[in-house]
């Protein structure tokens, strides 16, 4: 299948712009900026200290608020992405157009993409710029934006699921109502079946929990940023649950941008 890039790179601009134009990328960008400022500063409370405790305790502090935050922006974001033009009568006019369905689907998803990774290195950029006043070392600083990388890859996987779940819905209420029973799954459900589930069998298949966690986006995100940090994973639980041979950054990587591909590619079969 050929693929015109030029029609792909219209409708991302359009995608772009017109969430440059309502405010949304500066709102979201304020939202970001704002929480990972408190959090920086006070996310070492409850150990009784105030202020910044070093890139691994803020790392390990902003994991928390992202995991909630960038898949909540990032499904409200895509979530009427198709079914919305199919609601205001406007995807007949663009499919009438001389492009494909998939190079629409492709723009559209880029251009929500491209807003959400401006918005979300713009918020957290700003407080790198800080942290790097606070004699934050170079090491520190390419930690840090390692973790700000991951949090768009996160943020494009779950675009990519509100897209998929964009196609699939009849109607707008249906979309939303399903992205915010995705972000329940992922982000709240998910660890606590998994962890229910593991305590009811006595820690019986205990050796596939590791994989299981690398079945939701969110959780590949938490071990890719906190195993770098012994301090982190033994934080989070995960030292003793989750193996060394899965914590390659390049393979949390890899299935990370799986879970971007495959509802992208879902999507596209099932936009035909």
């Amino acid at each position: 299948m050929r693929i015109d890039f030029r029609q792909v790179a219209t409708i991302a601009a359009k995608e772009f712009w017109d969430r440059i134009r309502n405010r949304w990328v500066l709102v979201t960008a304020v939202v970001f900026a704002a929480f990972a400022l408190a959090i920086t500063y006070f996310g070492a409370a409850q150990q009784g200290g105030v202020g910044f405790m070093g890139i691994e305790v803020t790392i390990a502090s902003l994991v928390s608020l992202v995991i909630y935050l960038v898949p909540l922006i990032a499904l409200i974001l895509g979530f009427d992405a198709i079914v919305g033009e199919r609601e205001r009568g406007s995807l007949d006019l663009l499919l009438s157009m001389p492009i494909t369905r998939f190079e629409l689907l492709l723009g559209k998803f880029s251009g929500l993409s491209a807003a959400l990774a401006f918005s979300t290195l713009a918020g957290f950029g700003l407080v790198g710029l800080l942290l790097s006043y606070q004699q934050l070392d170079l090491p520190g600083l390419y930690h840090y934006f390692g973790f700000v990388l991951s949090a768009i890859l996160m943020g494009m996987a779950f675009l990519s699921i509100a897209v998929l779940t964009s196609v699939v819905a009849t109607d707008r209420a249906r979309a939303s109502g399903a992205a915010i029973g995705v972000w329940f799954f992922f982000v709240l459900v998910y660890d606590l079946v998994l962890l229910g589930v593991l305590v009811g069998a006595g820690g019986a298949g205990g050796n596939a929990f590791p994989f299981l966690l690398l079945l939701n986006p969110a959780d590949v995100f938490r071990i890719l940023n906190v195993f770098s940090s012994e301090q982190a994973r033994t934080f989070y639980g995960l030292a003793t649950v989750f193996p060394k041979t899965l914590s390659d950054p390049w393979l949390l990587g890899s299935i990370m941008v799986f879970w971007i591909a495959a509802p992208l590619g879902l999507a596209a079969w099932r936009f035909k």
